[in-house]
């Protein structure tokens, strides 16, 4: 199976205040965190759609990644923009940039159960979390979403959408505000 992954990094953070994505968290900009998650990913290639003022490449140890840069901060376009950059794959993972500590194994435990299904993401505790791995089927339908409606749109009341349970609830938590930062790093846990 030829999968790929997207992390959306194009989003204003008009919550944060500022740049949110190039907010230090353990160390290093945040979006580093996300572009790791989806490197650890079975995946053969990592884009990136980051808005053109989020400095990528002024980092050391930077993840190696594409970039695709995006002016445009609705979701829809993000998500338009990393599907039409995928190419002929079966499937794409959706990460967050402002989520930091998606556990690293739980990719490969969505990529199992994919199959023929138009989608698979986490659940904990009843709840859908992220990434979300999109199959080649959706795509279509992502190409039609407009403003800032991302893939949960296509995917709520579909019977071929699955959940993996999920342990962890570090699937649902990501960074809003400036104080999400220490709230993060005082209850998560050092990146894997």
């Amino acid at each position: 199976m030829r999968l790929a992954a997207v992390v959306l990094a194009a989003g204003s953070g008009r919550r944060f205040g500022s740049d949110k994505l190039s907010a230090s968290f353990q160390h290093e900009p945040l979006v580093f965190h996300a572009i790791r998650a989806a490197r650890a990913a079975p995946v053969g290639r990592v884009i990136v759609v980051a808005h053109p003022a989020l400095d990528l490449g002024s980092w050391p140890d930077k993840p190696c990644t594409e970039v695709i840069r995006l002016a445009s901060s609705a979701l829809s376009d993000s998500l338009r923009a990393g599907v039409c950059a995928s190419g002929d794959v079966d499937g794409l993972f959706v990460f967050l940039g402002d989520m930091p500590l998606v556990p690293h194994d739980i990719a490969g435990r969505l990529a199992e159960r994919l199959g023929d299904h138009y989608a698979v993401m986490p659940s904990h505790d009843g709840r859908p979390g992220h990434p979300v791995l999109l199959s080649q089927r959706a795509f279509a339908d992502v190409l039609k979403l407009k403003g800032d409606a991302g893939a949960g749109k296509l995917l709520r009341g579909r019977d071929d959408v699955v959940f993996e349970d999920c342990p962890d609830p570090l699937v649902h938590l990501d960074v809003d505000r400036p104080d999400d930062l220490g709230w993060l790093a005082s209850h998560g846990r050092e990146r894997e």
